[in-house]
């Protein structure tokens, strides 16, 4: 586990925006979006850890790709991320991080997953506060996670929380999905696609921009003390 903290043929998925044209097998789609049946979270959090922050519900039945490739694939690497805050005179520190998400073009499970904060910049995320790498949630067999992380103190505030799941596309994981909520709270959810490979944004914009996602949210829940 690495952690650090900071002060074959194509496979299409929905066709929306350019696909990408890489000889032999890539990534799905380039819109980085996919469509499902809804998704339940369903491994189990940590009991003594209470809820600081749930908007893991309401379900579109969508996901977007939120994911760091094998290094012969790292070009597709992308993410999602998404805003909370932490009220007034609060102080929380953050020990879990749950998503709901399923795998697709493969059957997971994942290796691992990153997880990193930002602080809020005019509606998106920031500077980076904190990341933990290669971290091994509970997880279910559709792409869900649970995942204890070294503790992250905040204060009141806007930040956002990203997921990316490290997920061998041709070592039979395929790929993982975030899923997408129908109810927006605070900011719409964000994405990047740093070398422009699945045809999105480059640098952070909108799901609903950037991925054509139907809703404006992602499905997390955060778990600690305060």
């Amino acid at each position: 586990m690495k952690i650090m903290l900071l002060a074959s043929a194509v496979v299409l998925a929905v066709p929306v925006g350019h696909v990408a044209t890489v000889a032999g097998k890539v990534p799905s789609a380039a819109s980085g979006r996919m469509e499902f049946t809804a998704q339940k979270f369903s491994p189990p959090g940590t009991k003594k850890l209470k809820v600081l922050y749930s908007q893991n519900s309401n379900d579109t039945g969508q996901s977007i790709d939120s994911q760091s490739f094998e290094s012969s694939f790292s070009e597709y690497d992308d993410q999602g991320a998404d805003d909370f805050v932490v009220p007034p005179r609060s102080i929380w520190k953050i020990g879990e991080v749950d998503v709901t998400g399923v795998y697709f073009n493969g059957s997971g499970p994942a290796a691992s997953e990153n997880v990193f904060f930002y602080k809020d910049n005019r509606g998106e995320p920031g500077k980076q506060i904190a990341s933990a790498l290669e971290l091994n949630g509970r997880h279910d067999a559709s792409g869900s996670f649970a995942i204890t992380i070294p503790t992250v103190r905040l204060k009141p505030g806007t930040y956002w929380v990203s997921v990316q799941a490290n997920c061998s596309f041709t070592g039979g994981c395929g790929e993982w999905g975030w899923e997408v909520s129908s109810v927006q709270h605070g900011n719409q959810a964000q994405w990047r696609d740093p070398n422009y490979r699945l045809g999105g944004c480059p640098t952070w914009g909108s799901i609903e921009i950037c991925v054509d996602a139907v809703g404006p949210d992602l499905m997390f829940k955060l778990r600690g003390g305060d």
